[in-house]
């Protein structure tokens, strides 16, 4: 089938069985690639969700100024589609955001905002909303995506990711293992299966030094895993168990799936693999687990796959 544009390309993503991860577990792990996406993230369902139901219902304009803080993957999808739509696209970042982004962005004729103040929390996403707020202000028609609160952003994922695999998967599910920062991803996907798996558990995978869910703050140095806020989207009624990943078994997770599955995947997407691996350790009945894997690693190549990072995220900060 012939598309006639790249956000026709979003979504229907594969799920392949990570035999070759946990071959000796009982258990059933399927992975959702939502890194085979057309812009390398799960973030391009929000992005073209969000864009065309603005278009749609008015509160975006053609010729607008569309603002947003981000790590990196979200603005990369917001880039485009907003270059679809003849909107203008302004990218709110910061030092840690992956050099090959930044150059994506600039490809994508977004025009880059780099906050470099960091916040209370030792981080720079306060910082970064406050800017994405100001320019909001001060630039014409400029609407704020915001999607730490945006309740666009899990319903994205309940209509895209969440009834595909709630469509694809015959049987149970058991549990599904998602990495969190907004929570839309883990939320939307997991509202739309207990719909039909009303049984099913839920894992956070959060990063050392998040305060998502009350952990003390502390340094991280992946993009777009944990947060130094709390998302205003977040239930965690809605969540039955939190595991806590650091940046270094992250990044041997990632290591894992490459060398394992021939899987190049990004930090976030490590972090799941080493909480799944944590989860099948107790003895109990065989489960089938559906594990989200969020974007693709060629972003993170100096990161998680750069010997000298990883190095040096192991080695514990001195006092």
């Amino acid at each position: 089938m012939i598309k006639d544009s790249i956000s026709q390309c979003v979504g229907d993503t594969p799920l392949v069985r990570l035999n070759r991860c946990f071959p000796d577990s009982q258990s059933d792990v399927i992975a959702k690639l939502e890194l085979m996406n057309p812009l390398g993230s799960v973030k391009d369902r929000p992005a073209r969700f969000i864009i065309e139901r603005g278009l749609q219902d008015g509160w975006l304009r053609p010729g607008a100024h569309v603002v947003e803080s981000t790590s990196g993957n979200l603005g990369v999808a917001l880039a485009a589609m907003c270059r679809l739509h003849g909107l203008s696209f302004v990218a709110v970042v910061d030092p840690k955001t992956a050099g090959a982004n930044l150059q994506i962005l600039e490809a994508l004729g977004a025009r880059i905002e780099m906050v470099t103040r960091k916040d209370s929390q030792g981080g720079y996403l306060e910082t970064r909303i406050a800017r994405a707020k100001e320019l909001a202000d001060e630039l014409p028609d400029a609407v704020w995506i915001n999607q730490y609160a945006n309740e666009l952003n899990w319903l994205a994922h309940y209509h895209g990711a969440g009834e595909e695999i709630a469509t694809a998967i015959d049987g149970p599910i058991d549990c599904l293992v998602a990495a969190v920062s907004t929570t839309g991803t883990i939320l939307g996907v997991a509202r739309r299966l207990r719909r039909d798996h009303p049984n099913l558990r839920v894992v956070a995978v959060d990063a050392v030094g998040s305060v998502i869910f009350g952990a003390d703050p502390g340094p991280r140095e992946l993009p777009g895993f944990g947060s130094s806020r709390v998302p205003e989207l977040l239930c965690e009624a809605e969540i039955d168990d939190v595991v806590h990943v650091d940046d270094a078994d992250s990044a041997h997770g990632c290591r894992r799936l490459a060398h394992e599955e021939g899987i190049l995947a990004g930090g976030s997407s490590g972090a799941v693999i080493a909480a799944v691996e944590r989860l099948l350790e107790p003895a109990g009945r065989p489960a089938r687990i559906v594990a989200l894997l969020a974007d693709r690693g060629d972003r993170y190549l100096d990161l998680v796959y750069n010997d000298d990072w990883l190095e040096r995220v192991q080695v514990p900060i001195a006092a």
